[in-house]
């Protein structure tokens, strides 16, 4: 007997994740330089390893309310109102999760029915598409273009707007174009849809990595749009947290409530040490996020410099820790730059059509790596140009 024929068609047939393929070849090949995963470099502060230490060594491990506890709910609703200017009820509007890709799943599953369309702003992370698609919904694919620098224009809002939209999912500071939408560019998406029954799950993980004299801005916090918004957040990017897989949905008490019921039979609650950690997190530590953010920058002007030098079309990515170059100019396909580039030139790198059609002839590179790190696969990007 095949245990094959017991996973459903929906599963034999969606793919497996464009950023793993690469990642895991790379990951047993020698001397290769990986420029793959979206994961800082930095350590966790040791203030925050060091509160989760401290708890260990007391057995603070019992299981959390459902939400998370009241202590790191209170903590994000204070950090939404000092950084964005948003105020969520700590008891009924915050909902801490693992990882803010749980809470894509769980708002999916708590809102859409079979059929609905969920609108799905590309290139996008990879898992939002799969996410619909597992609810029973029908992803929708809206492409923005590099003349636009990947930001999303009201006029293409509205035509993919058709009387099945549910929901349109958003993700600025974006990964994997480093494309931001500014308060200006927000105001014109609000237009559109403040009188239509639609959903708005605002992914802003990357909040805070840009690189403006103007801070983030979320479209929750605009006229009209905090009752029709979801916001996902988390402690991965922004605190070097990834491992801990801690994140957070705000966003209206219903909308919250539903999710929260999906979240108790699924996961009970969020690591109760890792919640723990957050609190001081979010209460200490805005000085090492700056660190990053300032590093982070540094190394995101050395890739740009590098890239345009090299002949290669590059808007300026002013968001999250990726640049997303065109390689037009190598004459080679997506798939086939990517795979010679890790077997010839010893460097991965992600195909853009892994984060939907419109990112065909372009390569993610993430720049979460140290200054000696980059400048040794810059040098071997070069040298395979050249070649």
């Amino acid at each position: 007997m095949s245990t094959h024929s017991f996973v459903s068609e929906k599963i034999q047939a969606m793919p497996p994740s464009g950023i793993r393929k690469f990642f895991d070849v790379a990951a047993e090949m020698k001397d290769v330089v990986s420029l793959g995963v979206g994961e800082p470099d930095f350590k966790t502060p040791w203030n925050v390893r060091e509160e989760a230490i401290y708890h260990l060594e007391h057995g603070r491990t019992i299981y959390t309310s459902n939400a998370g506890t009241i202590e790191l709910r209170r903590e994000i609703s204070k950090y939404m109102q000092r950084r964005f200017a948003l105020e969520y009820d700590f008891a009924k509007e915050i909902l801490v999760t693992v990882g803010a890709s749980e809470g894509i799943d769980l708002v999916m599953r708590a809102v859409v029915e079979p059929g609905d369309e969920v609108i799905v702003v590309e290139p996008c992370y990879v898992s939002y598409r799969p996410c619909v698609e597992l609810a029973g919904g029908v992803a929708v694919s809206l492409a923005t273009k590099a003349e636009n620098d990947f930001r999303l224009t009201p006029e293409e809002l509205l035509a993919a707007i058709t009387p099945k939209t549910k929901a349109i999912l958003l993700s600025y500071p974006n990964n994997p174009t480093g494309a931001v939408m500014e308060r200006a560019d927000l105001e014109k998406l609000a237009a559109v849809l403040r009188d239509k029954n639609i959903l708005v799950v605002s992914d802003e993980i990357y909040a805070e990595l840009t690189y403006t004299d103007t801070r983030h801005v979320s479209i929750a916090s605009l006229p009209g749009m905090y009752e029709r918004t979801l916001v996902l957040n988390g402690f991965s990017k922004a605190y070097a947290m990834t491992g801990w897989r801690l994140g957070y949905a705000c966003g209206p008490a219903d909308l919250i409530a539903a999710m929260t019921k999906i979240h108790q039979f699924v996961i009970m609650c969020a690591s109760t040490n890792a919640q723990h950690a957050a609190v001081e997190a979010l209460q200490n530590n805005d000085n090492s996020v700056e660190e990053m953010r300032k590093a982070f920058d540094q190394r995101r002007r050395l890739l740009v410099h590098s890239f345009r030098g090299m002949g290669m079309e590059l808007f300026e990515p002013l968001g999250a820790f990726y640049v997303f170059p065109s390689i037009a100019s190598s004459g080679l396909g997506t798939e086939e730059f990517c795979t010679k580039m890790l077997f010839e030139g010893k460097v991965a790198v992600v195909p853009g059509s892994a984060f939907g059609a419109c990112g065909d002839g372009f390569i993610r590179c993430s720049y979460a790596y140290s200054l000696d790190d980059l400048r040794v696969a810059l040098g071997r990007i070069e040298a395979f140009m050249k070649r």
